[in-house]
């Protein structure tokens, strides 16, 4: 299929070069001041951590969504990536995305889901085999184990601390989670979600890229909700969605909004939703006769139910990174 509303696509692309630093303009509406500050006090902690765990979106899996800060920044300790939201993703070349994941030199990767607390008790096992084979230089007479977890926004860095709290300690919240970025905000004190061994984890605000490699990256970080929806533009978004589904062949939203078919115009698609969720709006039309209410589709509202629908999972599982499996991994010279 072609790309779904080229015009507006086409305007897509220019918006967010304009709202997004791909070249280093407005960083400061895509980096905020809590995000520099957040990465300044994680590299003043680490001397408290023994091991680094980031937790990240298993639909966006690879180098380009994730914060490369990270690794340059914390790389000095062991290192568990924690692929979480597998029960939102498209898992079936799950081997060929841990192979990729190996050449970008990341060896200990989970696959987990908060939600359905899946795969989450691999993790202090991993964390404490790591932690046992490595140095921990002025931490060695520390009984205690303490991890610290980093990601972007939004990808359930407080849900992975509440889960481990549940499977491990049988305890219910510690951290405050939401699904919208910014939920954390500052680098809490230790929270310990085992007992034998004794482990705690520090929760760190989400910290994104100061710039993304692409409009398409940022769109893809965009979709999986790193950002806030306005941002961007919620029915730029919904474009790109109706764009990426129809790539991969998910047709899952015509059967969901009960359409004629699969379509590649997002405004044909916005308005079937719009009337059917009933989601219209009385607009008065000035004529040569007087004012005449005329009732219109809400193109907003249906685009954020659109995107809410994709992200809770209703559209059926996604990998938006399935190109970069396509294409060779290019070793560093």
């Amino acid at each position: 299929m072609r790309l779904a509303s080229r015009a507006l696509w086409a305007a897509a692309g220019v918006a967010w070069r304009e709202s997004f630093p791909l070249g280093g303009r407005d960083v400061a509406r895509w980096f905020p001041g809590h995000m520099a500050k957040g990465l300044k006090k994680m590299q003043s902690s680490l001397k408290l951590v023994d091991c680094i765990i980031e937790v990240h979106d298993a639909r966006i899996s690879f180098i380009g969504g994730r914060n490369p800060l990270f690794q340059e920044t914390l790389g000095l300790k062991p290192h568990v990536l924690v692929l979480n939201k597998m029960d939102l993703a498209d898992l079936k070349e799950q081997q060929k995305i841990i192979q990729h994941l190996e050449g970008e030199g990341l060896k200990h990767v989970v696959f987990t889901s908060c939600v359905r607390d899946e795969n989450v008790k691999q993790i202090i096992p991993m964390v404490t085999g790591l932690v046992g084979s490595s140095r921990r230089y002025h931490r060695g007479e520390s009984l205690e184990f303490c991890a610290m977890v980093v990601g972007i926004p939004n990808v359930g860095k407080s849900s992975l601390i509440n889960a481990l709290r549940r499977q491990h300690l049988r305890k219910g919240k510690a951290t405050r989670v939401g699904g919208e970025p910014g939920i954390t905000r500052a680098v809490m004190s230790k929270i310990q979600v085992c007992e034998r061994p004794p482990l705690f984890l520090l929760d760190t605000p989400g910290v994104l890229a100061p710039r993304i490699g692409s409009v398409e990256m940022g769109l893809k970080l965009a979709l999986c909700g790193t950002v806030l929806d306005h941002l961007v533009g919620e029915e730029t978004l919904a474009d790109y969605l109706l764009y990426t589904l129809n790539r991969h062949q998910l047709f899952g939203y015509v059967q969901h909004y009960g359409l004629g078919g699969a379509c590649d115009d997002i405004t044909s698609v916005l308005k079937q939703v719009a009337v059917r969720l009933g989601k219209t709006q009385k607009v008065k039309v000035l004529t040569g006769t007087g004012d005449v209410n005329v009732i219109q589709p809400n193109y907003p509202a249906a685009a954020r139910d659109f995107l809410r629908t994709f992200r809770s999972g209703l559209l059926g599982p996604v990998m938006l990174d399935r190109g970069v499996l396509q294409s060779p991994l290019v070793a560093e010279p």
